[in-house]
């Protein structure tokens, strides 16, 4: 077995070590009040990483309590100082994001080279992007009547809870505590217990330029530090990303206290290929849609791809033919493709719908690639790009959002038909259409009931363009200007003569 320090290099082994145990408050790096941990592990190799703080109610007490303290001051600052002080965090970031970037790679296992740089690279330009709409928190002035001077204005909220999973914790991150902070409120961040290294230290980062309590991060699991934070008094808002089960009792939770929400909660996103398509482009935007570089551990993996009878056979062969040239291997190796699932327990839960798949009468499971063979990565959490076909429309790999690296690819002949069955679906949060015909892309994303529809491409969420999903996909948006007006902010009228 190789040891985890001699696959990073000092600097990062450094910061894992500052981290070990350590909640974010105040600015400064704080065990947690009972010394209770949870251990962080390696998915490549199965080894221990390290400890986190298992955050109980008086952790999560102390980092609401700086967050309060905090915000009198960050609400008074003008809003375009906010914007400065966010926007020169931003070069700390820059100078820091290789580590940022190995200790993702490290905790989540996906590939340093096609997952984590990138993400280090979107979480800086979604916090740029808001450094510089500081300027746009204004209000309204209304014609009412000409002798009263009538106005609006926007004022932040207060202290805003944002709830990470562990999938892209640094992008879900900045989505949520960038518009709330240029909008003056200050955050707290419950990071994921089973990756929350490089979210401590991003904020740690950003917090360095920030005065103390505007942004704290706390580490715990659901039950005891989830739940706590929701309901603490002094939360004025809740931010989440995460599963249907958990959303609906944080909104019950909200309801209680009469807060604002925004929850993102999954998809099952259809990708909808017409006879017309590209034929290339299909494939490479069925392999970047479906996330398999991410092991498919995304809310808008493009999990169910109908293809048109016409194009079907071809799709399916050059689907399974590109998937086979993806490397599987050690996240930290420059030619790795697709690194490991997060947990055993992802990986038990993904194998159990195979499992149905194979089970089925006229089911095809196809598992495309090698695994690796390395010493090292014997007891990784390694799972191939599978395709799977022959599925009737109520198959639970069908419905039910797998979150592994499973696409279900099937046939279709009519538009209604396929509309129809793409809709059927509980959740609406991304889909996306191929065809070269104009009229064809349109009608179909006019009747598509999903929030973020894509023509042609199959991007991940991308600065300033509005993400977020209908049905039980959740509520809210993401990404965008009106996210953080009408998410982050509150509008005040006022009138006078």
């Amino acid at each position: 077995m190789i040891d985890i320090a001699t696959r990073i290099n000092p600097a990062v082994s450094a910061v894992i070590s500052q981290l070990q145990g350590r909640h974010l408050i105040a600015n400064e790096l704080v065990p947690a009040a009972a010394g209770a941990t949870l251990d962080v592990i390696d998915p490549a190799t199965g080894q221990l990483i390290g400890v986190a703080p298992a955050a109980q109610s008086k952790d999560v007490a102390r980092a609401v309590g700086a967050a309060v303290a905090a915000y009198p001051g960050w609400a008074a600052t003008p809003a375009r100082q906010r914007g400065k002080l966010i926007a020169d965090a931003i070069h700390r970031l820059a100078d820091h994001a290789e580590i940022i970037a190995t200790v993702l790679a490290l905790e989540t296992g996906k590939a340093i080279r096609t997952e984590c740089r990138g993400e280090v690279t979107t979480a800086i330009d979604i916090a740029a992007m808001y450094a510089g709409l500081a300027s746009e928190l204004k209000g309204e002035t209304l014609p009412f009547d000409p002798q009263i001077l009538a106005y609006t204005s926007r004022e932040p909220l207060g202290v805003v809870a944002a709830i990470l999973p562990w999938n892209v914790p640094l992008v879900l991150m900045m989505l949520k505590i960038a518009p709330a902070l240029i909008a003056g409120n200050t955050v707290v961040v419950k990071a994921s217990e089973e990756a929350p290294f490089a979210t401590i230290e991003m904020a740690r980062q950003l917090a360095e330029l920030l005065p103390a309590g505007v942004i704290n991060v706390i580490c715990g699991t659901g039950r005891d530090c989830g739940a706590a934070l929701v309901e603490h008094p002094a939360v004025a808002k809740v931010t989440f990303t995460g599963s249907q089960a958990v959303g609906e009792l944080i909104y019950q939770t909200a309801a209680r206290k009469i807060i604002p929400v925004s929850l993102e909660l999954g998809g099952k996103s259809p990708m909808i290929v017409y006879g017309d398509a590209d034929l290339a482009r299909v494939v490479a935007g069925a392999i970047a849609g479906m996330r398999f570089t991410r092991q498919g551990q995304s809310c808008t993996a493009a999990s169910r791809i109908y293809v048109h009878a016409s194009l079907f056979d071809a799709v399916f062969a050059a689907l399974q033919e590109a998937a086979a040239k993806l490397v599987i291997g050690d996240p930290l190796d420059e030619a790795t493709d697709i690194g490991t699932v997060i947990s055993q327990r992802q990986k038990a839960r993904i194998e159990s719908y195979l499992a149905i798949g194979e089970r089925t009468a006229g089911a095809k499971v196809m598992r495309c690639g090698e695994l690796p063979r390395a010493g090292h990565l014997t007891d990784g959490l390694f799972l191939q790009p599978t395709i799977v076909t022959g599925l009737n429309e109520d198959s639970p790999l069908m419905r039910e959002e797998i979150f592994g690296p499973v696409v279900c690819i099937q046939s279709w002949d009519e538009e209604d038909d396929v509309i129809a069955r793409a809709n059927d679906s509980e959740l609406g949060l991304a889909a996306t259409v191929w065809t070269h015909d104009l009229r064809t892309a349109l009608r179909a994303v006019r009747r598509i009931d999903a929030g973020y529809v894509q023509v042609n491409q199959n991007l991940t969420i991308q600065p300033n363009l509005s993400y977020g999903g209908f049905k039980k996909s959740g509520l809210g948006k993401e990404a965008s200007l009106e996210a953080m007006l009408e998410h982050f902010t509150r509008k005040k009228p006022s009138s006078s003569t």
